[in-house]
């Protein structure tokens, strides 16, 4: 892959944010032929297919699914680089029929016609909830001793499994796309920011080349999601906030699409539901930002990478309708309103702009979120001891 040099970054703390960048060349061929990537004569970084293919080999690509149509879980599923290992978190419901039943055994059908790893696990398992709570991780639990509701949830437990099967890095795809090869190249994306990164702290995040939707009966492409549109310009706000300086640097608020170090993924605090990938924002300002003490010195030492990659595919999901993308616009916000590092004027425009679109009743109080400590936290040799042999088995396989 050929990828552009950004040209403009924000450094907020320790925390480095790179314009967008965007791709020249899907696949630049099997060796570098290239000057080396260090080089500043060219606007450009070459990425082999020897390279994404050595980062791919230690990637975990994690698939949250709730009830989501089984072709779209099997096209997402044969999309990805047959050398990532694939763990599935599904909280799909289990009446009237059982869903996760269904789901399990087309992972099952994959994994024996295709010869490759793919661990499918239930969100709501009991003996997985009983591993955690035997981690010292019970704040993702509910009253009941089972893991929450939320995509959020499911997130952090595929980053919790992923760290037991000895991945470095950890990438997420949503399940509802109905475009396989858009899924293949946001893998090889997720590659070649890793590839071109100098920190063992570093995420990559997608931001689609366009999104295709019906309108007049034809196909209108546009270039951000709905719920994007108003998450980048707050973050952005923050930002300028601090620096003094106006920016849209930040073009990936909302990215579903999105992969990190399992370094960084330990030292992130997590938020729930859809809120978590702009929370990925928040809590680098928070911790890493040089506003407060520092939690993680060595972190700080270091640096943080935060690519984003333009990508050459459009991306095309399901539509879930007006409430859906307004749930998403107030759980997005409501995690900056309620962040210490979120100025008074800029708490003012976020009730603004939830009050304008209905998704906040005027006078109603805009309630908190709910958040989980790192993951460094849990304990992994009591998580792993305490879970189901077969899922080890298929972990490490």
């Amino acid at each position: 892959m050929i990828i552009e040099i950004p040209g403009e970054l924000e450094r907020f703390g320790a925390n480095i944010i790179y314009e967008l960048q965007r791709v020249m060349l899907l696949d630049s061929g099997l060796r570098k032929k290239s000057p080396e990537k260090e080089s500043i004569s060219l606007p450009y970084y070459n990425i082999s297919y020897e390279e994404s293919y050595a980062i791919e080999e230690k990637m975990a690509i994690v698939v949250p699914v709730r009830d989501v149509p089984l072709k779209l879980i099997e096209g997402v599923l044969f999309a990805v680089p047959h050398h990532c290992e694939v763990i599935v978190v599904s909280n799909s419901s289990k009446e009237p029929a059982d869903r996760f039943i269904m789901e399990k055994k087309l992972v099952d059908n994959i994994r024996k016609t295709t010869g490759r790893p793919i661990t499918i696990v239930y969100q709501k398992d009991k003996k997985i909830a009983r591993a955690l709570k035997e981690a010292n991780y019970t704040e993702i639990l509910d009253k009941k001793g089972i893991i929450k509701d939320g995509k959020g949830e499911g997130m952090v437990l595929a980053m919790a499994l992923a760290k037991i099967s000895g991945k470095k890095y950890i990438g997420f795809i949503d399940a509802d796309n109905y475009f396989p090869g858009s899924v293949h190249e946001y893998i090889k994306e997720y590659a070649a920011g890793f590839s071109i990164s100098e920190s063992r702290f570093s995420m990559i995040r997608i931001s689609w080349y366009n999104k295709p939707e019906i309108s007049r009966n034809n196909l209108f492409f546009t270039k951000q999601g709905r719920s994007s549109v108003v998450t980048n310009k707050f973050l952005n706000k923050l930002i300028s906030y601090y620096t003094g300086f106006e920016t849209e640097i930040i073009r990936t608020g909302n990215a579903g699409e999105h992969a990190l170090s399992t370094d960084l993924a330990m030292v992130l605090g997590y938020s729930s539901g859809y809120s978590i990938e702009t929370y990925h924002y928040i809590s680098l300002m928070e911790k890493f930002g040089g506003l407060e003490k520092v939690p993680e010195k060595r972190v700080m030492n270091d640096f943080i990478e935060i690519f984003q990659v333009n990508s050459r595919n459009p991306h095309f999901h399901q539509k879930k309708g007006k409430n859906h993308i307004n749930n998403m616009i107030k759980d997005s916000l409501k995690v900056m309103y309620h962040s210490h590092v979120c100025p008074d004027p800029l708490k003012k425009e976020i009730i603004q702009e939830l009050t304008s679109r209905n998704a906040l009743k005027k006078e109603e109080k805009l309630e908190k979120g709910i958040y989980y400590p790192p993951l460094s936290k849990l304990n992994y040799k009591a998580f792993e001891k305490n879970l189901p042999e077969e899922l080890i088995t298929t972990l490490k396989s």
